[in-house]
């Protein structure tokens, strides 16, 4: 039986490169593309669709399905036959309120000064998640003036809706300390297949920290989606 690919996308600012350490380490076929306004995409306008359209593309030259990481949720209700499974990592918070308007803020404050914030960007990664992990984040660059846009296609997705919309098996995965997991029974209860994993002692980027658990994970993952 042949392995399922795997699909892992990036998050704000940085590029596929933040994925080397978990692909170097995974049994599955994989890939890590570049979202347009980030990494080899700096300076392509970003939009949601725009965005799955660079994830569909990819899962297509891996054969046409694939499971998905990270911030698919979009991918899977545009794409649910290309999804063959999704794994939705520190990306279980609603885009709204005091949270949204606080990545406004820092979002113009990433446009004023594009080079001011990528030290800061550095600096906060180096010491969220020091060592070769930490490095992967960094190597593709970072696109700290695609924030806004990033904030802007965010804001206009509903993803909870497109979670119960979605036919295939979820994993809703978590740092126990990640902010962004304030909305994780909600996104949950949207899933008609869905489990919720929370890793303790972990928070936002330091999840990353052990690729090898990450990496063995998705391939049992994965392996449970081509199992039926």
């Amino acid at each position: 039986m042949a392995d399922l690919p795997v699909v892992l996308v990036h998050g704000t600012r940085v590029s596929g490169s933040m994925w080397s350490p978990v692909r170097s380490l995974l049994r599955s076929p994989s890939a890590a593309p570049d979202l347009p306004g980030h990494g080899s995409r700096r300076g392509q306008p970003l939009d949601m669709d725009a965005a799955c359209d660079a994830v569909a593309e990819c899962i297509a030259g891996l054969g046409g399905r694939a499971l998905v990481g990270y911030v698919g949720i979009a991918t899977a209700a545009r794409h649910p036959s290309m999804v063959a499974g999704l794994v939705a990592m520190g990306c279980t918070a609603r885009p709204a309120g005091a949270l949204l308007h606080a990545y406004r803020l820092a979002g113009r404050l990433a446009v004023a000064n594009p080079a001011r914030a990528a030290r800061v960007s550095a600096y906060v990664i180096r010491r969220s998640l020091p060592g070769s992990a930490g490095e992967a984040m960094l190597a593709g660059g970072l696109s700290c003036e695609v924030i806004p846009s990033v904030v802007d296609t965010v804001a206009s997705e509903d993803p909870v809706a497109s979670l119960a919309g979605y036919p295939g098996r979820v994993w809703l995965v978590n740092g126990a300390r990640d902010h962004f997991r304030a909305d994780e029974r909600t996104f949950l209860r949207a899933c008609r297949n869905g489990s919720l994993i929370t890793i303790s002692g972990r928070g936002h980027l330091s999840v990353l920290a052990a690729p090898d658990r990450l990496a063995a994970f998705l391939d049992r993952a994965a392996a449970e989606v081509v199992a039926g």
